[in-house]
């Protein structure tokens, strides 16, 4: 039986116009540093420059919600960006932290209607972390897709 590999077939566009938003927690910052240069690195394919990007820092994943909601409510974005690194530890702390950053931010995509990527990593073990830092950019190219879907049907 064949291997699944992870690919994607989006073609990139000039989104050179758009304002994207990063939330990232900082919690595992050097992770969560590593996905938000590779969503950075997604975003120049797609002709978004450094100065329509603008990247906001928050405790961990469980804040990345309030702070996608006050970015939603500026509609000074067309597309934002959630990153945050949950690693399962011994206690049930990780479940919940995971919820709440997954209900949160599905929350705020649907009372905002503003794309955003879900670049927030759940992980047993930092050793799972190294193939996964293409998350960042996935993310990115999500809600950059989803933007450009809005838009043109706007």
């Amino acid at each position: 039986m064949a291997e699944y590999t992870h690919s994607t077939s989006w073609t990139p566009f000039d989104a050179s116009t758009y304002r994207i938003g990063i939330v990232t927690g900082q919690f595992n910052t050097e992770a969560c540093e590593l996905l938000v240069a590779n969503a950075k690195e997604k975003l120049t394919q797609y002709r978004v420059s450094d100065d329509t990007v603008d990247v906001f820092r928050v405790s961990g994943s469980a804040e990345l919600p309030v702070v996608l909601k006050h970015l939603a409510t500026t509609e000074k974005y067309d597309a934002l960006v959630a990153i945050g690194v949950i690693v399962r530890g011994q206690t049930v702390h990780f479940d919940y932290v995971a919820k709440i950053a997954t209900e949160g931010i599905l929350r705020v995509q649907m009372d905002y209607g503003i794309p955003i990527g879900f670049g927030v990593l759940m992980l047993e073990n930092h050793d799972q972390l190294a193939d996964r830092i293409r998350v960042g950019g996935d993310a990115a190219e999500a809600a950059l897709q989803s933007a450009k879907v809005i838009k043109e049907n706007s």
